[in-house]
């Protein structure tokens, strides 16, 4: 299989997907250019040998034209980060796209409209009523399914060579991601630097372990992120379960979590956890006491407690002190840390403390040789809050597809290009 470094680009054209999906302001600035900069190494060594790039990207859940998801809005970020100035084309596979994909010479850049202005990106049908009859629901299905093939024809039409740079979409079988590949040979497709290194660095966590691993699973409900918990079940000697879900657990044996956060109808499940993981000999670590509030709000009235003896009319938002030692000797004394999810309301400044202390013991335990890998959208925002994100080992961009590879699922925008 081609790399970017064994891929000589001189005089070629290349579609790079990216994952330019990043949060505007109401006046169209970008907030955050994380997404941008990431793909930034991937197009200046294409455009450095003499290549020349079709970049290929969505922005938003457009259901079909719209300017408010144009991205227009991010073109002179990305000619500022490139130092090149991107051309733009109106539409993604217009008569004008074409002829300025066929202009382009050594070291230009192209960026096309929002591929998703289009249904045949996504491959499903849009604008069918929800009681649609289940015929007509068929025949547009299959009708999109035939339209998304030219689709896709047209966008490789533009290039001699593939190249997917974009781990955020790499879980969807879409036109861009994955479709697209079947249009070129082994030798003129390849994984762009940013894909490949969320690649080696998921793997690295899950089939090159050194123990003790550790995962810490944050999050509200314990019912999204069951498959992971099981699969990591068979490959943690530690799973620190926090967030939200923390209460589930706690009401299911029984304890007293006043106004916090719970699935009712997965008290079962929670206790189902706690044996699977005794009998896979894990050490489940959760929260022992908690800071409390009289309302979800970073103004309300606080104080601690025994995470299983919350008052009525309060309600737990983030871990408390005894955790956070607990937590904190766990991670440190760990060689392999995997982190998806913040401890608590890490939004709200009187409750993000539980969340920069484990962060704060991921990075002590890098220092000290372990690999630990921070991916999913908030535990991401939680270390770039605590400028922490450049000393852990490697922070993913994907929320969505990083969560599929720790589930053991393979995605399709990877597959396409190696085959598994």
């Amino acid at each position: 299989m081609q790399t970017m470094d064994s891929f000589n680009f001189a005089g070629k054209k290349a579609f790079v997907r990216v994952d330019f999906n990043v949060p505007l302001d109401g006046d169209f600035n970008i907030t955050d250019d994380t997404r941008i900069r990431a793909a930034v190494p991937t197009l200046k060594k294409i455009l450095s040998e003499g290549g020349s790039v079709i970049i290929g990207s969505h922005l938003g859940r457009p259901k079909g034209v719209d300017e408010t998801f144009s991205l227009k809005h991010i073109l002179s970020r990305v000619s500022e980060l490139l130092g090149v100035d991107v051309d733009f084309a109106n539409d993604c596979v217009g008569e004008e796209a074409a002829q300025k994909a066929a202009a382009l010479q050594a070291g230009q850049a192209l960026l096309l409209e929002n591929l998703r202005f289009y249904a045949e990106e996504e491959g499903k049908p849009r604008g069918l009523a929800k009681d649609a009859p289940e015929a007509e629901v068929a025949a547009a299905k299959k009708a999109i399914k035939e339209s998304q093939k030219e689709f896709t024809k047209k966008l490789a039409s533009y290039a001699d060579v593939y190249v997917n740079d974009a781990f955020g979409t790499a879980h969807r079988a879409h036109a861009s991601t994955a479709l697209i590949a079947d249009s070129f040979d082994a030798d003129h497709k390849t994984f762009g630097y940013l894909l490949q290194n969320e690649i080696t660095a998921v793997e690295k966590v899950m089939n090159e372990t050194e123990h003790p691993f550790t995962a810490i699973m944050g999050g509200s409900k314990v019912s999204t992120k069951i498959e992971i918990i099981k699969n990591l079940l068979d490959k943690v000697d530690n799973l620190i379960l926090a967030g939200g879900m923390t209460y589930t657990f706690v009401k299911a044996k029984g304890g007293k979590i006043g106004n916090s956060i719970v699935e009712e109808d997965k008290l079962d499940l929670a206790n189902s956890i706690v044996e699977l993981a005794k009998e896979k000999g894990v050490n489940l670590v959760l929260a022992t006491d908690a800071k409390i509030a009289d309302s979800f709000s970073n103004d309300a009235k606080t104080d601690f407690c025994p995470v299983n003896e919350i008052p009525d009319g309060w309600e737990g938002l983030d871990i408390g002190p005894e955790s956070e030692k607990t937590f904190a000797e766990v991670i440190k004394n760990s060689k392999t840390i995997l982190w998806n999810g913040p401890v608590g309301v890490f939004e709200f400044e009187n409750f993000e403390v539980g969340s920069r202390k484990v962060g704060e013991a991921i990075v002590d335990a890098t220092q000290k040789g372990a690999f630990s890998l921070v991916g999913g959208g908030d535990s991401v925002a939680c270390v770039n809050k605590f400028g922490l994100a450049d000393e852990v080992s490697y922070v993913s961009t994907g929320g969505g597809a990083l969560l599929e590879m720790i589930e053991g699922k393979v995605l399709p925008g990877i597959k396409a290009i190696r085959g598994y």
